[in-house]
Parts: structure tokens; sequence; C-alpha cells
């Protein structure tokens, strides 16, 4: 199979947005599972909202770390 180099950055960068959507998909699923114990009401309580908050803090900062990592690796 001849692969040019333009395919070959393009399954690349495929490859690695599948991975990030499975990251997504998986933390989405963890936080909702470590911070939702009942049954979702109308709202939030105090405690789910902020477990949530602070899932979806460490989730972005873990995006931003990986994204830094897969620029740094295309460079």
């Amino acid at each position: 199979m001849d692969s040019s180099p333009e395919l070959q950055r393009f399954l690349e960068q495929e490859k690695q947005k599948a991975m990030v959507s499975e990251m997504v998909g998986k933390l989405t699923s963890e936080c909702w599972d470590k911070c939702i114990t009942g049954t979702p009401g109308s709202k939030f309580s105090s405690s789910e909202s902020s477990c949530l908050t602070n899932c979806a803090q460490r989730y972005m900062e873990l995006s931003m770390h990986i994204m830094k990592k897969f620029q740094s690796m295309q460079h």
C-alpha cells in the first residue's frame, strides 16, 4: 500500500481524535457514576454539583495536558 506522508499524518490525527473521544466518554461516565448517587431529579444537589464541577475541572486539566503532549509530538 502506497501511503503518502499526508495520509500518514491524517491517519495519526484521526487516531488521536478517537483516543480523545474515548477518553471523554470514559471520564464523563466515571464522573457521573462517582458523583450522581441516586436517581437524578430536576436539578443536582449541592454535593453532586460540587463533585461534578471538581471532576470536570480535573478532566479539563488532563485534556489540556494530553493536547499539549500530542502537539509536542507533531513538531
